[in-house]
């Protein structure tokens, strides 16, 4: 992949999109169950929204929901293991960020779910990203993003 100037990609949500080759995610092991794309491109769904798109730019076809899982589960904390450091470059947490994919069933998006056992984490400095597996009994897959009395409101 060339390391400047812009990249345009089509894509089934977006159509045509232009984005600086730096502004790329590199996951060097891919996303679990894509393991086949490794670039991808990080951008708000809306102004304010606490949304996030993960749009790869080998497929347009393929992107994914994303958001921060402490805005769902508060105390959300996990160690990285010494592969995953390796992987990211960094020992320091304050280089990194971290998503997790969100489910929106289509025909009912007040019932979406994070996956709180296979977070994203990103370091934002070196465009790098591993998804690991937690192994914890406290945190689903499943995890409901909107509690009973704020799914009668529109998400964001």
């Amino acid at each position: 992949m060339e390391e400047t100037g812009a990249l345009e990609i089509d894509t089934l949500r977006f159509g045509k999109l232009s984005v600086q080759a730096d502004r790329v995610i590199s996951f060097p092991k891919g996303i679990l169950g894509f393991n086949q794309y490794h670039d991808f491109i990080l951008f708000p769904h809306r102004e304010n929204s606490p949304f996030f798109w993960l749009q790869s730019i080998e497929d347009g076809n393929l992107a994914f929901v994303a958001m921060n899982p402490k805005l769902v589960c508060s105390d959300f904390c996990f160690d990285l293991d010494d592969n995953a450091v390796e992987d990211l470059g960094t020992t320091d947490a304050a280089d990194l960020e971290v998503l997790c994919i969100v489910t929106v069933p289509p025909d009912h998006p007040e019932a979406m779910t994070i996956n709180l056992l296979g977070p994203i984490i990103i370091n934002a400095h070196k465009r790098l990203a591993v998804q690991v597996v937690l192994n914890s009994e406290q945190y689903s897959h499943r995890h409901p993003v909107l509690t009973p009395q704020s799914a009668s409101a529109k998400p964001a």
